[in-house]
């Protein structure tokens, strides 16, 4: 059989993202859904088989057509097992087999990962890491993810667990973190901390988007709050390459749009934190993927099989 397709699915606490790509990874044909009107995990599975089934319908496609199916997802994932271990953003999910649930229900091979994980991987074979052998690539959005490249390969540590960037701990008796701890990176520069500090700035409702634009026109106090989310930052990065020894380290996510003013605070709070060797060749760079890269990385863990 002549397989020409791939689907690719992308969970986050917020959009659901279902793609058709084809073998070279171009988008042919996407949907996106708003996670939360999936109120419960059966419905959330349920809602992931029905735009799955009906994208491939759409595009007069048949299932023989498909290579595969890959699922980047917002939490601890055994990718080899098919096991979601929990979602720190989205309850109801502890210890879910979602493989074989998914393959139960569309007859088709499932390969899952951790969303972050999945970003790395198409960020290395196709975007701004490509080049680099020791990488962390992180995710800015309602969580913080990572995914590690060491020596040119996806680290994904004894049990799938490795690259948790977001919930390093940055202070000892920080804010509390939707993962149970407190004093993670995620609870001082998730996306809904940052709402929180500029709707008290602004005295008003404020979206991530907005706050970016005051920023880029000089707005001070939009200025204030994406500097100190850079500082916080680069405090966690440079602990991650004192570590790693790290040659890049790539951000994206709807945090990462925020742009200039959060890389110069993030790359001046990790010069001033870092250890010189270490720090002296480690660049920083914007994703170029941009809200494609879980859909691209999933193709790509299907194509290569990375997760089987």
């Amino acid at each position: 059989m002549n397989k020409k397709y791939i689907i690719a699915i992308d969970l986050g606490g917020t959009n659901l993202k279902v793609a058709l790509l084809d073998l070279k990874y171009n988008i042919k044909d996407r949907e996106v859904l708003g996670t939360r009107r999936f109120l419960e995990k059966e419905e959330l599975i349920s809602g992931i088989v029905f735009s799955l089934n009906r994208i491939i319908k759409y595009n007069g496609l048949d299932k023989t057509d498909i290579l595969g199916v890959g699922l980047g997802l917002p939490g601890p994932v055994d990718s080899k097992a098919g096991i979601v271990h929990f979602f720190p953003n989205i309850p109801g999910w502890k210890e879910v087999r979602l493989r074989d649930a998914l393959k139960k229900r569309i007859g088709l091979p499932v390969l899952l990962d951790n969303d972050a994980k999945i970003m790395a991987l198409a960020e290395h074979r196709l975007g701004a890491a490509r080049g680099f052998n020791n990488v962390l690539c992180m995710t800015l959005g309602t969580g913080i993810g990572g995914g590690i490249i060491i020596g040119g390969k996806l680290y994904r540590g004894f049990n799938n667990a490795a690259g948790e960037v977001g919930h390093l701990p940055i202070n000892e008796r920080g804010l509390s973190c939707n993962c149970g701890n407190s004093g993670c990176l995620e609870a001082y520069i998730g996306n809904s901390r940052i709402i929180k500090n500029a709707r008290e700035e602004f005295k008003r409702n404020i979206s991530l988007e907005e706050l970016s634009l005051l920023a880029a026109k000089g707005n001070k106090s939009a200025i204030k709050i994406w500097r100190n989310v850079g500082r916080h930052l680069g405090f966690a990065l440079a602990g991650v390459v004192n570590l790693l020894n790290l040659d890049a380290v790539v951000m994206g996510g709807g945090v990462a749009n925020a742009g200039k003013v959060l890389f110069d605070s993030a790359k001046d709070s990790l010069k001033n934190q870092v250890m010189s060797v270490q720090g002296a060749h480690v660049k920083i760079f914007k994703a170029k993927l941009g809200n494609d890269a879980g859909l691209i990385g999933a193709a790509i863990m299907v194509k290569e099989g990375q997760a089987a």
